[in-house]
């Protein structure tokens, strides 16, 4: 009788938090260095989906370390209460291919909230490349074959995984040189220290813009619209067929968190997706706001489970592991 007393109580607090949700200030956990890409879409999305939570304060917590693990370890420990959020990246689909071990399952350890968006990715090359387009690029590759150095932000980075990808695609190798970070990766690009990079929009538009480096394609299905990226063409459409890489993020909370809580925080997370400054300052950032149904949970987890047989097998069939 005590037993189920106590079941009861606690059911009863669940209940009444879930009426009450939020009462204090919400956390999102944000896995990587402050000043990044996704440090800068968690604190676009903070303030975008304050009003529709009520207004309440919303705290951005960086825990970087270990490609994203030690952030999203944090998250799936923490009470399941709607008061501790992770925000993350493609990471979440690649970290079981990468790691031989983690402290959490991708799949079973969260409650999914929905997508935020995508990033597509770009081809680009040192600004003294003699190949001044796709096509000689290609070229240029079949002359220089062992030759060729394609750079990264370090093993298991968005970079990485894109460069895999289009290595394969070309069924052609490249030295591959991994940096700690986009920033010094870019630096010797843009002095010729390396040949190519593939990297997020994010990362690459300024550089683009500033004719520091050359950009060849975009990895997206279809041609983007911002000014400095809509005269490039698709990957795909050059012949690489479905190649398409984007670096989307995601919302999650702790496994066990309230029905009523994650329903709060979906519906919320809709109307952010759809306010008007959000989705500028995406734009800006070359980042495509989510409008399908991976903004439903049930969709979310389904994208992400198809992610992760995507990048397993070209992961581990490149041997590449971070532990």
């Amino acid at each position: 009788m005590k037993r189920l007393l106590v079941i009861a109580s606690a059911v009863l607090a669940m209940c009444v938090q879930a009426q009450t949700y939020p009462s204090k200030p919400i956390s999102i956990v944000v896995p990587f260095a402050a000043g990044g890409p996704t440090d800068r879409v968690a604190r676009d999305l903070a303030e975008a989906i304050r009003k529709p939570l009520g207004g309440v304060s919303i705290i951005i917590d960086n825990v970087a370390g270990a490609g994203g693990s030690i952030g999203a370890a944090k998250v799936a420990r923490a009470t399941p209460d709607g008061y501790t959020l992770l925000l993350h990246h493609i990471g979440m689909a690649t970290m079981p291919a990468l790691y031989r071990t983690l402290p959490f399952k991708v799949e079973s350890d969260f409650e999914y909230l929905g997508l935020i968006n995508d990033v597509p990715m770009t081809l680009i090359g040192r600004p003294t490349l003699p190949a001044k387009n796709y096509k000689e690029l290609v070229t240029w590759i079949g002359q220089n074959k062992g030759k060729i150095n394609l750079g990264n932000a370090g093993l298991g980075a968005a970079s990485h995984l894109c460069g895999l990808m289009f290595q394969s695609a070309l069924q052609t190798d490249m030295t591959t040189v991994p940096y700690k970070g986009t920033a010094p990766a870019m630096t010797d690009l843009m002095g010729g220290q390396i040949d190519l990079m593939c990297d997020q929009t994010t990362n690459t538009t300024q550089q683009i813009e500033g004719k520091k480096v050359i950009a060849y394609a975009v990895t997206s299905s279809k041609p983007l619209h911002t000014p400095a990226l809509k005269d490039l063409p698709t990957l795909q459409s050059l012949g690489l067929k479905d190649f398409e890489v984007s670096i989307w993020h995601g919302l999650y909370a702790p496994k066990g968190t309230p029905a009523d809580v994650t329903s709060k925080l979906n519906a919320a997370l809709k109307v952010a997706l759809k306010d008007p400054d959000f989705i500028k300052k995406q734009e800006a950032l070359g980042a495509v706001v989510v409008t399908d149904k991976r903004v439903e949970p049930a969709e979310h987890k389904k994208f992400v489970a198809a992610e992760i047989v995507k990048w397993g097998p070209l992961i581990k069939a490149a041997g590449v592991y971070a532990d």
